[in-house]
């Protein structure tokens, strides 16, 4: 049932703004981060690490979160109408499966999301003649950043299914983006969950953020747990 529901919520991502979203923003952080990598050639002389430093510092910030809560905001438009929501919860689907089916799905965008912005990574290195290709130590905080992308992703799947206007989840993704930031840059910084994604992806810094990996991953995990369980409990709790 499972996976009939999340390729159900596949087909509602077909005809929706979703895939333009997921296309178009990225870019802005890959060419606002390589404007100020030629700009401060001066300064920035690591080449990948630089340029990661420069893009990270645009997209996990300022875009991602906000990203994230535009994909979490069109999965549940379509229950936002007409009583969708109300005729969902009388169909002899488990909450779980509910909750389940649509995080998942956002969890796959997400991850799609960050293949493509590595894949544009390279290019744009490659555009601006750097040598070689990204170290593979890159690649890996990407996979990092995704996970705690993930985290994100319960927290902004939560607030569109608690709150049906569409723009609102988007802009408290932003806020938390920027608290994220902020925590970041604290000894609490795994503590936070929009920090997560910032550590992860080692977010404008050349050095690596995370001293203890296995933290990262069982902090990670734990919120991705909790969020989820709350999620399934606002669900239930709404359609009684």
């Amino acid at each position: 049932m499972l996976l009939k529901s999340i390729y159900c919520e596949g087909l509602k991502c077909k005809g929706t703004l979703i895939w333009p979203a997921f296309l178009i923003i990225p870019v802005i952080p890959i060419l606002l981060g390589c404007g100020n990598y030629l700009a401060n050639l001066s300064l920035l002389k690591s080449e990948w690490y630089s340029l990661w430093t420069q893009i990270t510092l645009f997209y996990s910030n300022f875009f991602f979160a906000p990203l994230i809560g535009v994909y979490c905001a069109f999965l549940w438009r379509y229950e936002n109408f007409n009583n969708c929501r109300q005729y969902m919860y009388t169909r002899p689907i488990k909450y779980s499966t509910i909750f389940l089916s649509k995080y998942l799905m956002v969890c796959l965008i997400t991850f799609m999301t960050q293949i493509w912005l590595c894949l544009l990574f390279i290019l744009s290195g490659k555009v601006i003649s750097l040598e070689g290709f990204p170290p593979a130590q890159m690649f890996f905080w990407m996979l990092r950043g995704t996970l705690g992308g993930f985290v994100t992703a319960t927290i902004q799947f939560i607030l569109s299914s608690a709150i049906k206007n569409f723009a609102v989840p988007i802009a408290m993704g932003m806020i938390g983006g920027i608290s994220g930031l902020i925590s970041a840059n604290t000894k609490f910084a795994l503590f936070w969950p929009y920090s997560l994604m910032l550590v992860g992806m080692n977010s404008n810094k050349s050095d690596d953020m995370v001293s203890n990996p296995a933290a990262f991953i069982t902090i990670s995990v734990l919120y991705i747990v909790i969020f989820s369980l709350i999620g399934i409990y606002i669900i239930k709790k709404e359609s009684r």
